[in-house]
Parts: C-alpha cells; sequence; structure tokens
C-alpha cells in the first residue's frame, strides 16, 4: 500500500509565504518524478512544477520565480517553497507522485488527498 501525505496548507496574506510538504509512505521500491498541481473553484487541475529524480525542474509560467520545488529522496519528500503568493494562486494543491511499488514491476501515479491554501488581498 502506497499512500502520499501532504501538509503546509493554510491561509496568508498576499505577499506571503507557505511551505508545502508530501510524503510518499508504504511499500515503495522507487519514487520517479514529483510534482504539485492545484485545482481553483471551478477550473481544471493545473500543473504547478515538477521535479525529477535527478533534481530537474518544471513550472507554469504563473508561478516561475515565486515557487520553487525541491525533494529529499531519503525521505521520498517533494516540497513547494511558495513566495510572493497571489490571490489568484488560492486553490486545492495536490501532490502527484509516480511510484514503483515493492513486488511490482510498473510504475503507478499517485494523488495526495489535497491542502487548501487561501491568499487573502
Amino acid at each position: 500500500q502506497v499512500q502520499l501525505v501532504e501538509s503546509g496548507g493554510g491561509l496568508v496574506q498576499a505577499g506571503g509565504s507557505l511551505r508545502l510538504s508530501c510524503a510518499a509512505s508504504g511499500s515503495i521500491f522507487r519514487v520517479n518524478n514529483m510534482g504539485w498541481y492545484r485545482q481553483a473553484p471551478g477550473k481544471q487541475r493545473d500543473l504547478v512544477a515538477t521535479i525529477t529524480s535527478g533534481g530537474g525542474t518544471n513550472y507554469a509560467d504563473s508561478v516561475k520565480g515565486r515557487f520553487t520545488i525541491s525533494r529529499d529522496n531519503a525521505k521520498n519528500t517533494v516540497y513547494l517553497q511558495m513566495n510572493s503568493l497571489k490571490p489568484e494562486d488560492r486553490a486545492v494543491y495536490y501532490c502527484n507522485a509516480e511510484i514503483r511499488p515493492l513486488g511490482k514491476v510498473s510504475t503507478y501515479k499517485y494523488w495526495g488527498q489535497g491542502t487548501q491554501v487561501t491568499v487573502s488581498s
């Protein structure tokens, strides 16, 4: 059984910062790409940032220069440091990871439960 558990969401004023964490746990053989997505009310779920196991990163244009994704491979944990937050960053943020479970030959995509980020103006 593999699960992703997120933490770190909350309410912050515009211009403030938050740090999200997501830890993968369970019967894991390997964790490949990890990432963060977000879904605002009434909108589709969009990519925010991804990071490979080697540390290569990719960001949505809307967060470049403000958000930083990082990971700790020893802890199977991915982080999202969000600075200079704007009201339009308000959304539920979901962690995503490509994981090969123990005893399996395939890799599967797993999702966290989501954490709410609210930015007041």
